[in-house]
């Protein structure tokens, strides 16, 4: 068998990887260990976040071309970034009582549709309608100890926005401000495994610091596409 092909198949194990992460991550929830569970939600990303790398160094779709392997990275993508932390938000209360269940099948069935969009990622590299960072969103529920309430209009909110044509960076392929992006990003993740490794009581000091990255995140991808949206030819 050809060295190529071998490779190309260990990538895609590699990205297969991701979903027995996520098995094991509902197995902690399950039994109420959420720190573990951040850690393995966060090892889930590290394997998304260079897959692709990967798979373009194997020439995976050239040397096995009958297999898919973005239908397996949206699998695996799904099961990580929607379906455990839904999980997450509704195992550590973090929803009002008597609406959780409701409200947890809201970024399922969102971002069910979400991932089906032939467009969900753009041909100049965003991503389009909020991008299922449930994971994050999950996280910081948690260690900002928000009230409920709050916390029940944000997953509506961002529920929302999944079907809104915005478009969001994508980190590692934006045409704008890649480098600056990743680094404030590369920063960000040193800083939310520390945070995760002194759960259950995070400084609570560092924890608002790392608010600074989501913040320029969002207010860039707004940025963005209004920009787009100015220099757009007007209709009519």
């Amino acid at each position: 068998m050809p060295w190529s092909l071998i490779l190309a198949w260990l990538v895609h194990l590699y990205t297969a990887l991701g979903v027995v992460v996520a098995f094991i991550a509902v197995l902690r929830i399950e039994l109420g260990d959420f720190r573990s569970a951040f850690f393995l939600m966060a090892l889930a990303v590290a394997l998304d976040a260079t897959d692709g790398t990967l798979a373009r160094a194997a020439r995976v779709k050239e040397v096995i071309p009958w297999f898919d392997g973005d239908a397996l990275d949206g699998i695996v993508d799904y099961f990580n970034y929607v379906i455990v932390p839904a999980l997450f938000l509704f195992r550590a209360n973090l929803l009002p009582p008597h609406d959780a269940l409701w409200l947890t099948m809201l970024p399922l069935l969102a971002s069910a549709y979400g991932f089906c969009q032939k467009n969900a990622k753009t041909a100049d590299n965003f991503f389009l309608g909020f991008p299922s960072y449930w994971n994050i969103v999950a996280f910081y529920l948690y260690v900002l100890k928000t009230p409920l309430w709050l916390n029940a209009f944000l997953i509506i909110a961002l529920s929302a926005l999944v079907f809104v044509p915005m478009k969001y960076i994508y980190p590692s392929r934006s045409p704008h401000f890649r480098i600056q992006t990743n680094v404030l990003g590369a920063l960000w993740a040193i800083i939310i495994l520390y945070v995760m490794y002194t759960l259950p009581d995070p400084p609570s000091g560092l924890v608002f610091a790392s608010l600074i990255f989501p913040a320029y995140y969002t207010a860039l991808s707004l940025w963005l596409d209004y920009r787009r949206l100015s220099q757009s030819p007007s209709r009519g």
